[in-house]
């Protein structure tokens, strides 16, 4: 394994997100700070309890993966694109380094920088809205392999893509819609009979309810389910970036 290529690569996207920084945390936490505003003191003081937890501390956990996933796709798919779009992939496709300790470093960075702005909106959160964290160690497994997760789908949009606006069609058009059908706002058990089978269809609706499952002990589903479901992604996400580098899709050419 080849430390010093993951380093630095690793070192790389970091710094150019310190680089942006207003723009890759500031601006999350901002507007992430807004929907706490809104509906967490505003809304929420005026609303009953879900499952036994005040509104406002129950959307912490669907507002938290809301960033969580645009982010770590954004991350990632930028993170690979420039450097096809400016030739560099092609020097580190040359250089003395592996598909994984490319993967590693790329998805590496992307995946700490959502975590990081996890933490951080977590840490804002307590400013508008009390709340407990009932199992904590799962709480980080499921923000860490959200993001490792949805980071490699974040790296796999950014080969795919051949233009700017192709990078923001997917978190745009399909993730943020499901974020918000997933039960970020609500618990599905709140709709009628058939919709809650249908959202059961939403992938998001148990990476969300195992999250905030780990906040205060209630689920839509089990939690074991949205483990799994998580793992699966994970290991579709593996899948296809073996495939892409095994293939050379949109690398090579």
């Amino acid at each position: 394994m080849n430390i010093h290529a993951i380093r630095a690569i690793y070192h790389f996207e970091m710094a150019r997100a310190f680089r942006t920084l207003m723009q890759s945390i500031a601006s999350p936490v901002l507007s992430t700070s807004l929907y706490f505003v809104v509906f967490g003191a505003a809304i929420g003081s005026r609303m009953g309890e879900i499952d036994g937890v005040s509104y406002g501390a129950f959307i912490i956990p669907g507002l938290i993966m809301l960033s969580l996933l645009s982010e770590s796709i954004s991350n990632a798919s930028f993170g690979i694109y420039f450097p096809k779009f400016a030739g560099t992939i092609y020097e580190v496709l040359s250089a003395p380094v592996s598909a994984v300790e490319v993967v590693i470093g790329y998805v590496g960075a992307a995946a700490s920088k959502s975590i990081l702005l996890g933490v951080l909106i977590l840490a804002t959160a307590r400013l508008f809205v009390d709340y407990h964290i009932e199992h904590p160690i799962w709480m980080l497994a499921f923000l860490v392999l959200t993001a490792v997760t949805f980071s490699l789908f974040g790296f796999i949009i950014g080969i795919w893509a051949d233009g700017f606006e192709k990078l923001q069609i997917i978190p745009l058009m399909v993730i943020t819609p499901l974020t918000f059908l997933g039960g970020s706002f609500y618990s599905i058990a709140m709709l009628p009979p058939i919709w809650q089978k249908i959202a059961l269809a939403n992938p998001v609706v148990y990476l969300i309810s195992g999250f905030r499952w780990s906040f205060y002990g209630v689920s839509d589903v089990s939690v074991g389910i949205s483990l799994g479901m998580i793992m699966l992604f994970l290991a579709i996400c593996l899948g296809i970036v073996w495939w892409i580098f095994r293939s050379g899709y949109r690398l090579r050419a």
